[in-house]
């Protein structure tokens, strides 16, 4: 590590890495050849776990020598190797970091280093730890508060909070990232407020850039949302929630929606009292922020899983109302005004009904004063479906008021006071009044009595102190505050009266309005550079009145510096030479109207043009010669100054040296090399802008060596003439001479054959004809000479042929002269081509005669005349240079000596005879001829064009003879317009196409399954692989979903599509997987599901001990302890085995119970039994569970008997069949029974086929074992049950089979009563069990 710093400290050069985030330090000046300094091919990525799992971080690197990689955090050390684990994966090449058992506190930004004797690669990552599930519970258990309190305590708990990654910083002189998300996701008609609000006023040269964007989010957003549609940016509403929404169909339902602000997750929950809200109906998400304030406002996005989906910004400006809305009332098909002024200027607010937002055009007009205060709504043509409360909403604060519609009833007189009450608003929308300090004292918020309509004041407002009558347009001014005492006065005396004079003077003498001076345009803010011209300028409604200006409360005159104009009605303040001290607070006064505006003069940095023009010359140095540049300023402090070459930032260090002060930088460069040269840049910048200077380096050096490779022009048995290209670098000065040795290979002794002048070729007539040389070149220039350029050996009167020329092309053809064309050939054979020989050689004939009979040809075209009409002709031309006549060429096609022809007509009858996802076959019918007009078609030329694209591709480059062709190559489910053209020598025919595009698809077909025997049930082990596959055949390319019991798949389920099937896969299968599974296929034309029942289980274990009770005599009940399965498997049952110490095989007495307790009868004084539980389920039989010896004593006097000694006998016996199974005919619909009899010792398995496959886990047949007497019972026989049935016994002692052949009849002529075959069933079974009886004892 020591050693890095000092190189570091000696040598650092920042480059930039082509992965975003990484930060290259090279430690040296100039990297070997095929050396390179550390970099990330890809680089980990931010990691969020859960608290106690483990956490993973993976790199991998490149560089040369490979680079070692090491791991660093910020807050603490790695140096627990239990804790902290580091490896390197050669399969995948990838660099892990392995943190066990993640704690909170662990949480923290991660360093990958790589880094190798050239050089350094870092880039950070950050960790993410949340609270874990376990643990919450463990909380949420062990507390024994009641369950609010417990709730109250967890949302009180501390967790780390996610991050989404950020956007970047803007850089100077570029967007602003924020400004490109919020255009993502806004729609086009708010794409200009949006772009004003980040100071842009042209925003049309973004959409190129935008669209670009866009396209690359919503391939990002179709790998996890299906659509997205009615995106609405966020609001506020008249409820007092700001709600953003959208319409939103996610692709997994059990992705995660996250909500951001400003980069942090929020979290929300679907309870409207929470301070942040989801309301999912359907397909619409509704986010809402209950009680917005200040802190609330920022930037909000919407990710599903990592991707975003919507991105609004919440702005929250500190606005109040001045004046707020007031209600209002008119009569019907009369136009309303809301009106309201604000304490800071805005460009928008939100104008609502109810909680709908209202939109400018049609119905509304929605209109702005110049300042920004005065916001006006008008409601044309009222209805009584208008009539309602309004609200205007700014920023969090809202002002309402209610619309009342009445019907016209006062006839004339309502008309013309409805006609004056719209010519008081006009003139007040017209000219809106300057709003200052004065105009909302504390005085102004005083009533006014008196209205138009129902004599109520609307918001009058005073002038000093008197009081003024409302004239309903929401500005609250009065009149003239010089008559405030004399109604004042009046009021006070008849307050009636003065109400009755003050509405006739609205409404009969306009004179009653206020005639002060009123602001058309008033004063804006502005910035001006020091030294330059500012100017400050108003408007008011006339042009008598006079006003003053002041700066910073202080009255202006011209005395003051400044120029003070009055044109009409505009007022001007000019200011020639800005100075620093001039940023002020400017006013303007008139008539009692005020109208402000703040001057800010800025101090950008500045340069003399003098002193520019001498930095801008070119640096010329020598190499190992130091550079300097020095250029003074001025501007405000503080300045930050930045030097560049070539882009590239300098930073100190040992050539690199970089003086800085208040007003001049100085860069020295020393030791400059000839890589050096390039562009110096220095960049000037401090808070009111940036300026730029650009000078030239020129390092002069000798010039680097002539480039190959050697061009041999012509090599001749005197001469040999050859030629170069220039040197990649003159070494900054132009190449004067060239330097030429010679060396006759053989020889040590290079002669110098002298120095030619710049340029890049020499001719060497002095040689002898069979020898070869080589040479060597060097280039010169006022620095030096350059190393040397060697070429291969060049043998001089060597014969070398020329390569052969193109195939010649026919221009045109008649029937006495064929015009040809040809290049000259690549390989000219060293020497300069003398001409050409053209041959030609009629069809039908072997022999090539020579068309230019007179001599070579020197150009390479040729008009032949010796043809005869209605011949054809194939061409050969060979290229000839000194050596003599080289190959000759590939012959051109068969061209026929005759007149042009006419173009071909259209086809006809095209048709599309066949298509699929990739091809496309058409066929058509050749077109007439018509003489002179139309000739025949000797070729076709079939076109494509996809419907997105101008352009029309030819599918075949050479014409097809055939009427039909296809297609190849296409893209599925693309609509292309397909074209076919005629062609003959004569020239390409018109084009016929369809009327309507083609669509690369199959003929539309009906989702199907193609298996017929598909199974309807699968029972898998648990552990195993579930694979399922389904066939099926459908036109378009169906949407194919699975579901699992009607809800969605869980993630481990894989499934894989194509154009043919679907394969569901579960690699390792839990019982949790049990289930009826749904396939959908669906498509334009309809669709197909089909259902597959998977049962995941797994060997039973056995019951638990067995308990016997004899309750009554000749009887014994058995009760065992339920299998641990019987909670997990619903299918699961039991069989009971009985055994007597009179008979030595075990006999089932009982199966398919599913209770735990069972009678077993014929229990037999003096005889000792034993019995036998299984569990049993689909995958067979558990371990037994045996019962303790059961005896019941035999009350009879002492017998006593002598038996003879019994050998042991071996009752063991191999499998075989008493009764096989016999041929048999059912008729379709009735129930089918398969009996037969077996017997051996142990007892065999019985396994039962049909058509060699395995019936014993087919739920559709009832298979039953009783004393060797196996039975198949067939409920209602079908016709695919038609076929043969095979019964196979195994025991250890070998095995045995029996098959039968089942004909199933369409119909019966004479019905059997079911009575009557139940009846038989039963007898025969019963006969069978008497007979095995027999055997058996």
């Amino acid at each position: 590590m020591g050693a890095n710093r000092s190189r570091d400290s000696a040598m650092a050069i920042k480059k930039r890495s082509r992965v975003p985030g990484v930060m290259i330090t090279q430690f040296v000046e100039q990297l070997p050849p095929t050396k390179s300094t550390p970099d990330f091919a890809r680089k980990p990525m931010t990691t969020t776990v859960q608290e106690g799992k483990k956490a993973f971080f993976k790199a991998m690197v490149s560089g040369e020598p490979p680079p070692a990689v090491t791991w660093g955090r910020t807050k603490g050390e790695m140096n627990d190797p239990e804790k902290y684990s580091t490896r390197y994966d050669e399969r995948s090449r990838e660099h892990v970091l392995e943190i066990l058992r993640v704690k909170r506190d662990e949480a923290d930004s991660y360093k990958c280093f790589a880094t190798n004797e050239y050089g350094q690669a870092v880039c950070a990552v950050t960790l993410n730890v949340i609270e874990g599930f376990n643990k919450k519970t463990q909380n949420a258990q062990g507390s024994k508060e009641p369950a609010t309190q417990n709730f109250r305590a967890m949302l009180k708990k501390t967790t780390v909070v996610t991050r989404k990654k950020q956007l970047p910083v803007q850089k100077e002189g570029e967007i602003d990232p924020k400004l490109l998300e919020l255009l993502l996701s806004a729609p086009k008609k708010d794409y200009e407020r949006i772009c004003l609000e980040f100071g842009f006023t042209d925003f049309r040269w973004l959409l190129k850039k935008l669209k670009q964007m866009k396209k690359e989010r919503e391939d990002e957003q179709s790998k996890v949302v299906e659509k997205l549609e009615n995106v609405k940016q966020i609001e506020m509403k008249s409820t007092g929630r700001a709600e953003f929404s959208f319409d939103m169909k996610l692709r997994d339902p059990n992705s995660a929606v996250n909500l951001y602000k400003d980069g942090t997750m929020i979290q929300y929950d679907d309870d409207k009292n929470s301070k942040h809200s989801l309301q999912k109906t359907g397909t619409n998400y509704l986010f809402s922020i209950k009680d917005p304030q200040q802190e609330d406002a920022g930037f909000y996005q919407v990710d599903v899983e990592e991707t975003n989906v919507l991105t609004t910004d919440f702005q929250v400006p500190d606005v109040g109302f001045e004046a707020k809305l007031k209600d209002t009332k008119v009569t019907l098909n009369e136009d309303a005004i809301f009106q309201c002024v604000l304490s800071t200027p805005l460009n928008k607010i939100t104008w609502s009904k109810e909680d709908a937002s209202l939109e400018p055009g049609g119905k509304y007009e929605i209109t702005i004063s110049e300042d920004k205060l005065t916001h006006t709504l008008r409601i044309k043509d009222c209805q009584l479906a208008d009539k309602g409360t309004y609200y205007a909403i700014a920023g969090i604060t809202s002002s309402s008021a209610s619309l009342a519609v009445q019907a016209d009833s006062s006839g004339c007189k309502s008309t013309n006071a409805s006609d004056k009450t719209k010519q008081v608003s006009e003139e007040q929308l017209k000219f809106p009044e300057e709003r200052t300090e004065n105009d909302y004292s504390d005085k102004s918020d005083k009533v006014a009595q008196g209205n138009i309509d129902d004599g109520k004041g609307r918001d009058g407002g005073d002038g000093d102190d008197g009081n003024g009558e409302g004239i309903d347009d929401g500005t609250g001014k009065g009149n003239d505050g010089d008559k405030g005492d004399e109604d004042n006065s009046a009021t006070d005396d008849g307050s009636d009266k003065n109400k009755k004079k003050s509405r006739a003077a609205l409404l009969g003498d306009d004179s009653m309005l206020d005639r002060r001076a009123q602001f058309v345009q008033g004063l804006s803010d502005m910035n001006a550079k020091v030294g330059e011209r500012a100017e400050l300028s108003c408007k008011l409604n006339n042009e008598t009145s006079e006003g003053r200006w002041y700066k910073n409360g202080k009255l202006l005159t011209e005395e003051d510096g400044v120029k003070i104009i009055k044109d009409g009605a505009c007022h001007i303040l000019v200011i020639e030479c800005c100075k620093e001290d001039d940023t002020a607070v400017y006013r303007f006064e008139a008539e009692g109207r005020k109208s402000e505006a703040t001057l800010n003069v800025q101090d950008p940095p500045r340069i003399d043009p003098d002193a520019l023009g001498k930095f801008t010359n070119p640096v010329i140095v020598r190499v190992g010669e130091n550079a300097e540049w020095k250029l003074p300023f001025t501007g405000g402090a503080p300045m930050n100054i930045q030097w560049y070459k070539n882009d590239d930032e300098l930073l100190p260090a040992i050539n690199v040296k970089i003086d800085k002060s208040d007003n001049e930088s100085q860069l020295r460069l020393t030791k400059c090399q000839r890589k050096d040269t390039g562009e110096v840049k220095i960049k000037i910048k401090n808070e009111f802008g940036v300026i730029e200077a650009v000078s030239k380096l020129i390092v002069l050096d000798k010039p680097t060596p002539p480039q190959g490779p050697v061009e041999i022009v012509e090599s001749a048995v005197t001469s040999v003439e050859f030629k170069w290209k220039p040197p990649k670098d003159n070494g900054g000065c132009p190449i004067t001479n060239y330097i030429i040795e010679r060396q006759q290979v053989g020889r040590n002794k290079w002669s110098n054959l002298g120095e030619i002048p710049g340029s890049p070729g020499y001719k060497d007539t002095d040689v002898d004809p069979g020898r070869r040389y080589c040479y060597r070149i060097r280039a010169k220039n006022a620095e030096g000479i350059s190393e040397y350029l060697q070429t291969a050996d060049i043998p001089a009167g060597v014969l070398s042929y020329p390569g052969p020329p193109t195939t010649p092309k026919v221009v045109s053809a008649f029937r006495d002269c064929i015009n040809l064309s040809w290049c000259p050939p690549r390989d000219t054979g060293g020497t300069k081509i003398l001409g050409y020989n053209l041959e030609k050689n009629k069809i039908g004939t072997n022999y090539w005669s020579l068309v230019n009979q007179k001599g070579p040809i020197t150009d390479t075209k040729f008009a032949v005349k010796d043809v005869f009409e209605g011949a054809a002709y194939r061409f050969r031309v060979s290229a000839i240079n000194l050596s003599g006549a080289g190959e000759p060429s590939i012959p051109c096609e068969a061209v026929i000596a005759r007149d042009p022809k006419k173009p071909p007509g259209k086809v006809t009858d095209l048709k599309l005879t066949s298509s699929s996802y990739t091809t496309f076959s058409l066929s058509w019918t050749k077109p007439k001829e018509v003489k002179g007009i139309e000739d025949e078609a000797q070729g076709y030329y079939v076109e494509i064009r996809p419907i997105e694209s101008l352009e029309w591709t030819r599918c075949n480059a050479t014409p097809i003879s055939l009427t039909s062709y296809t297609v190849l190559g296409l893209k599925a489910m693309a609509a292309y317009w397909v074209r076919v053209i005629a062609t003959n020598y004569g020239g390409d025919g018109e084009p016929q196409g369809f009327d309507n595009y083609l669509i690369a698809m199959p003929p539309p077909v009906r989702p199907r399954f193609k298996d017929r025997n598909m199974k309807t049930l699968m029972v898998v082990k648990s552990g195993n692989t579930v694979r399922l596959n389904i066939n099926f055949e459908a036109s378009p390319m169906p949407d194919i979903s699975w579901v699992k019991d009607g809800i969605p798949l869980l993630k481990h389920v894989t499934i894989t599509n194509s154009d043919r099937g679907s394969q569901l896969l579960i690699p390792t299968s839990e019982r949790s997987d049990s289930g009826i599974y749904t396939i959908t296929v669906k498509n334009i034309v309809g669709q197909e599901s089909f259902s597959v029942e998977i049962r995941v289980t797994d060997d039973p274990k056995p019951p638990g001990p067995i308990e016997l009770d004899q309750n009554i005599p000749g009887t014994v009940t058995l009760c065992w302890t339920p299998s641990p399965d019987e909670k997990r498997d619903d299918r699961l049952h039991y069989m009971v085995s009985k055994r007597d110490s009179f008979k030595r095989t075990w006999r089932t007495v009982a199966d398919n119970l599913f209770n735990n307790k069972f009678t077993v009868v014929n229990i037999m004084p003096g005889r000792e039994y034993y019995f036998r539980v299984f569990a049993k389920n689909d995958m067979g039989l558990s371990p037994p569970s045996d019962s303790p010896i059961f005896a019941l004593k035999k009350e009879k006097g002492k017998f006593k008997v002598d038996m003879p000694q019994i050998k042991a006998l071996d009752f063991e016996s191999p499998p075989s069949f008493i009764i096989p199974l016999k041929r048999r005919t059912a008729p379709k619909g009735y129930e089918c029974e398969m009996s037969c009899a077996v017997k051996g010792n142990p007892a065999p398995r019985v396994t039962w086929y049909h058509n060699n496959i395995s019936l014993n886990t087919n739920t559709n047949y009832h298979i039953t074992n009783v004393c060797g007497v196996c039975s198949l019972l067939i409920l209602r026989v079908a016709p695919q049950d038609d076929g043969e049935y095979k019964v196979i016994t195994e025991n250890k002692l070998g095995s045995a089979e029996s098959t039968m052949t089942l004909s199933v009849r369409g119909s019966v002529c004479g019905l059997v009563p079911i009575a009557l075959i139940g009846a038989w069933t039963e007898r025969s079974q019963s006969r069978l069990k008497t007979a095995l009886y027999e055997v058996f004892i």
